[in-house]
């Protein structure tokens, strides 16, 4: 997967939980795992995710039949880290959630406006218009669609660096709120540190 479209998918997730206002990332305060859908020119992401205010668990499928990819993300926000698993070789990877991260709202100024009320895949929903320019000049655009729980359901944006622009989207299915097994957030057992320094 892209740098691009990790970095995208991570600011997909920040714009959508950021309420009208808020000077920094507002997480939904349930927890709840669903099916997501991620489009852009590149590629179809399909992630089956586990939520809780604090932990995130992505598993992601990029790409179809033999030419498909696999990959388990474990962000930790209680603890600024984030794993990279790697299933099939038993090991992991470890990166720091600090500055510099995509998800860190500090580097983004938004403007948001609420479009309305609507229902969307049979759930209450409030429409929201939101414009988020980075400190860096980059530029994303577009709507989102959240239950009163703060849960994305639905984003449509386009993204704009330098003259180029381009499009994702993305759209829950699946949506179950409920508790979620802590273990999801861990390590597995008989799993291997990669360490990338030299």
């Amino acid at each position: 997967m892209s740098q691009r479209i990790v970095m995208i998918i991570a600011l997909t997730s920040l714009v959508g939980a950021l309420p009208a206002g808020a000077a920094q990332r507002s997480v939904p305060k349930v927890e709840y795992s669903a099916d997501s859908i991620t489009q852009t020119e590149e590629a179809t992401t399909q992630e089956h995710i586990y939520y809780t205010p604090t932990r995130e668990r992505r598993e992601t499928l990029v790409g179809s039949g033999d030419a498909a990819e696999g990959s388990v993300q474990i962000f930790r926000r209680d603890s600024k880290v984030m794993w990279q698993l790697m299933p099939s070789e038993k090991m992991y990877m470890e990166h720091s959630m600090g500055k510099g991260n995509a998800k860190d709202a500090s580097q983004w100024d938004y403007e948001e406006t609420i479009m309305g009320d609507e229902v969307l895949n049979g759930m209450k929903v409030t429409k929201y218009k939101t414009i988020a320019t980075s400190t860096d000049g980059k530029k994303y655009g577009g709507f989102s669609w959240r239950t009163k729980e703060g849960i994305s359901i639905k984003t449509d944006l386009l993204y704009k660096e330098g003259n180029e622009k381009h499009r994702i989207a993305t759209e829950l299915k699946n949506l179950k709120i409920g508790k979620q097994d802590p273990q999801l957030f861990e390590i597995p057992k008989g799993f291997t540190k990669l360490d990338m320094g030299g």
